[in-house]
């Protein structure tokens, strides 16, 4: 009974890093939300139920297993200083991102200029480094959060800025497998929030849909990126014709502009 208890409470730490509701999870599976409090509540979860609620947050069993198995917490986030080692070694970092996101060793070595010897020492310096543990045949196991996310303004969130200054937007978004939209307007403290919750409930579904994917030969899959953001926020432009250019953003009615998710009508 400890353990089911603790899987709960790991399944609700989860939710609550996401910021999901039990009101956004039954739509996601399309449930009442009184059936989902009661599955809750009574931690009466068959495993076909637990198996839908795990792919919806993108995300195993076996990840939520091992969240209750282990004495230390599993990480989060990685320390600057491993960051700054993924950073200096482009190499390493090209394994340590598409082994955090499940590739296998197979993958990497049929996708990219790389031999499994190479392969296989910069997994074992990941190993080294305490991101993941690579185990016999090679398989690899992550050593991660199924919440991991990268340091806020860390090395490679920066990285990643100057990939997507230089690289990630320098398209017209009109291709197959393309979409950008860009919407702005004035929103309220709690309309902000709601827009921020519509967010967190489409990267559980990117997520989800990764996870769900992996079963899929590698020919079948395409990297992607999404983009989503949101912030009080208008051009320099129109700053500097503020009567007050150095208010605060609600000193004054001012466009708020989002990228990637459209506002309710």
């Amino acid at each position: 009974m400890a353990q089911a208890e603790s899987l709960v409470n790991a399944l609700k730490n989860v939710l609550k890093a996401r910021g999901i509701t039990y009101a956004q999870l039954s739509k996601g599976l399309s449930l009442s939300e009184a059936s989902i409090k009661r599955v809750f509540a009574e931690r009466s979860f068959t495993l076909e139920r637990l198996d839908q609620i795990c792919t919806f947050l993108g995300m195993q069993i076996s990840d939520l297993a091992r969240m209750i198995s282990s004495e230390e917490p599993v990480p989060t986030r990685l320390t600057v200083e491993q960051e700054k080692k993924l950073v200096a070694d482009p190499l390493l970092l090209l394994v340590a991102v598409h082994a955090l996101h499940q590739w296998s060793l197979e993958e990497m070595v049929q996708t990219f200029a790389i031999s499994e010897h190479e392969c296989i020492v910069q997994l074992a310096r990941l190993d080294k480094l305490g991101i993941l543990d690579l185990m016999p045949n090679n398989r690899i196991r992550v050593r991660v959060s199924p919440d991991f996310t990268w340091l806020p303004g860390g090395p490679i969130q920066q990285y990643f800025r100057d990939q997507l200054r230089n690289d990630f937007f320098n398209s017209h978004f009109d291709r197959p497998g393309e979409k950008m939209i860009m919407v702005s307007g004035t929103l309220s403290d709690d309309s902000n929030a709601a827009i921020q919750r519509a967010m967190n409930r489409l990267s559980a579904e990117f997520l989800a849909a990764h996870h769900q994917d992996l079963a899929l030969p590698l020919v079948q899959r395409n990297g992607s990126a999404m983009i989503l953001a949101l912030r009080p926020w208008m051009p320099e432009q129109f700053k500097k014709l503020r009567k007050n250019p150095n208010a605060g953003p609600n000193a004054d009615p001012a466009p708020a502009a989002t990228a990637g998710i459209q506002p309710p009508k």
